[in-house]
């Protein structure tokens, strides 16, 4: 839904290779890459595309919410996050207080971030 987000981060190492392991399955890689105070740009397919830098900053939690194809995305993604060293927010499932539909999997990332992936469609 989103062009690009882009976000400071404590230990860029850490951070690029959680987010590139946790994300491969939802087929997400290296578009571009700079020196670490510029960043790297991570996209699937050339959509929207996450960025992230190196900072000293303390950046406020943030919430981001990947878009997965399949419930088994999802599932894969959780999986990922948590052999990158992600901490588990909950377990892949649905969240009928969303929506019917709402099937998704939440984890801590290394800067304390939520990072979801979610699937709308029905179970096929």
């Amino acid at each position: 839904m989103f062009d690009h987000v882009k976000f400071g981060v404590s230990d860029y190492a850490a951070s690029k290779a959680f987010f590139l392991r946790a994300l491969a399955p939802l087929g997400v890689a290296v578009v571009s890459e700079g020196t670490p105070d510029y960043g790297v740009e991570l996209s699937a397919k050339g959509k929207a595309s996450l960025c992230l830098f190196q900072t000293d900053q303390k950046p406020a939690h943030l919430h981001l919410a990947f878009v997965a194809h399949n419930r088994r995305q999802v599932d894969d993604f959780h999986r990922a996050a948590l052999a990158a060293g992600g901490t588990d927010n909950g377990a892949p499932g649905l969240r009928p207080q969303y929506n019917a539909t709402y099937y998704a999997a939440f984890v801590i990332g290394p800067d304390g971030h939520n990072i979801e992936a979610v699937c709308h469609a029905p179970e096929t």
